[in-house]
């Protein structure tokens, strides 16, 4: 797979359809096969995981100057929509290297940092790990009660973080640390490049979730750990906290455009099973009451496929980078919840059992509505802003 420049920050429309070609044709043929096996054991398989290198999957939101594909967030979420559409272990492999750890590199590293890391992230030999949650700071990183103290020209980090992805296997922590109390110059929170092999690191054992089988999480812990000054992400202690919610906003239109690929395979799985599967004699499609159940999933599904290709254009555009991600994610992974939720219930007991996909998707999409900040958190967000909004045009 490949992507020619074109002297801005998006890949070439031509270009960009054979890269979602290619990716769906993946996606449909390779990785909804083998869904039950990642689920089964709990990893992805090695094949497919090179293979996502050889398509340029590890980087695809990397400026191709530093080896990625240069897709923009426009291009993002229509390749996040058929991510969605398989197991979510399948994006979370390299969701961190485009998303959340590598766009704070991007967006907030020096030169030299982006040198040393963007290439190797970009074509997967660097696995970057976004280590930002604590059990006291999670939807609101201004809670963070990491440390990093100045020990002559290094800083030593302290801190325990939980819930991180792809921690296991990472080999760089873009990890966030307080190193003063908030003040009037800013929030006092950096974030730094920590290797993993670094001598402090600890990583704890997976996490065992409800559902994302594949999608590794784990605790790390940062005990004494001595980075240099070259780790301080763009050199300022300040930079942090921006960084972190610029990341995460982005972020979280891209996990909307993911709720949508989630809810369209449900809806698909639904609408193929009350096409064959019959009640006394007659397929159950043809009740009204399961038709009004699959008219809703629809509906949703469209409304919130349009929601976030519009709040990804208002994103590229520099329209509207804070209210409308929350309003994206909000309404695509409450939707989701609801749809896999309809889904189950068309499927009746089947719906239940393991090994169907609809009781997989079931599980799997409830993570969606808690990360990259919890719906609470989003409402808050919009509700907020929408009040400061009409407070300065007074």
């Amino acid at each position: 797979m490949t992507s020619s420049s074109t002297g801005g920050s998006a890949v070439a429309p031509e270009d960009f359809r054979e890269i979602l070609a290619h990716t769906r044709k993946f996606v449909r043929t390779v990785v909804v096969e083998r869904e039950r096996e990642i689920a089964e054991e709990n990893r992805m398989p090695d094949n497919i995981v090179e293979q996502a290198k050889t398509m340029g999957l590890f980087g695809y939101a990397i400026p191709q100057e530093w080896g990625g594909l240069g897709l923009d967030l426009a291009q993002d979420v229509e390749l996040a929509m058929e991510f969605g559409y398989t197991t979510l272990a399948l994006r979370s492999m390299f969701g961190t290297n485009n998303g959340i750890a590598g766009q704070v590199l991007v967006g907030f590293g020096t030169e030299d940092q982006k040198s040393r890391w963007l290439e190797r992230i970009a074509s997967g030999e660097v696995v970057a790990s976004f280590a930002l949650t604590e059990s006291g700071a999670g939807s609101n990183p201004a809670s963070l009660q990491s440390t990093a103290v100045r020990s002559g020209v290094d800083w030593i980090i302290n801190g325990e973080k939980r819930f991180i992805t792809n921690a296991p296997v990472a080999d760089l922590f873009v990890a966030f640390a307080r190193t003063r109390p908030a003040d009037e110059n800013g929030a006092g929170i950096a974030v730094f490049l920590v290797p993993a092999d670094s001598p402090g690191v600890e990583v704890g054992p997976k996490d065992r979730k409800m559902g994302q089988e594949g999608a590794w999480t784990a605790e790390v812990r940062f005990q004494d750990v001595r980075v240099g000054p070259e780790a301080l992400v763009g050199g300022s202690e300040d930079i942090g906290y921006r960084a972190a919610m610029t990341s995460l906003a982005r972020g979280r239109i891209h996990i909307a455009a993911l709720a949508v690929g989630a809810a369209q395979r449900a809806l698909d799985e639904s609408v193929a099973y009350a096409a064959t599967a019959t009640q006394g004699g007659t397929a159950i499609g043809q009740f009204q009451l399961v038709q009004a159940m699959i008219a809703d999933m629809q509906t949703g599904v469209m409304a919130g496929r349009a929601l976030v290709r519009d709040a990804a254009r208002s994103w590229v555009a520099g329209e509207d980078r804070r209210i409308a991600p929350s309003v994206a994610k909000l309404y695509c992974t409450e939707m989701a919840g609801k749809v896999a939720d309809l889904a189950v219930q068309v499927h009746g007991g089947t719906g239940y059992m393991r090994d169907v996909a609809v009781e997989r998707i079931y599980r799997d999409v409830r993570l969606l509505r808690l990360y990259e900040g919890t719906s609470e958190i989003q409402r808050l967000i919009i509700g907020g802003a929408l009040v400061k909004n009409a407070q300065r045009g007074r």
